[in-house]
């Protein structure tokens, strides 16, 4: 069906109200279709940002523990308890450092 066919056998208004119609649904596509890579941009982001926080975690109970000892101090038995286990890619980081 051509433009002019419909134009002749619904009107001019709502052919009109079609095509913009039409015209809307392709760039709110477009739109989403940026606003969901970006959000799994951030989603990489985040991911990696949280897997750097709990290796500084655990060197910095490392550290507080060799710190701890070489200076004949008791080290914080709570703070060591209440860490997590470092897991990266579904494995458990059982390294003894």
């Amino acid at each position: 069906m051509d433009i002019f066919g419909l134009i002749t056998d619904v009107g001019a208004p709502i052919a009109a109200a079609i095509v913009m119609g039409g015209f809307i649904f392709v760039i709110m596509k477009q739109i989403f279709e940026g606003v969901v890579g970006s959000i799994n941009t951030l989603k990489i982001f985040t991911t990696s940002l949280i897997t750097r926080v709990k290796t500084i975690n655990n060197d910095m109970i490392k550290l507080d523990t060799s710190v701890s000892s070489a200076l004949d101090l008791t080290p914080d038995l709570d703070r060591i308890a209440r860490a997590e286990n470092f897991v990266e890619d579904g494995t458990i980081d059982v390294r003894r450092d």
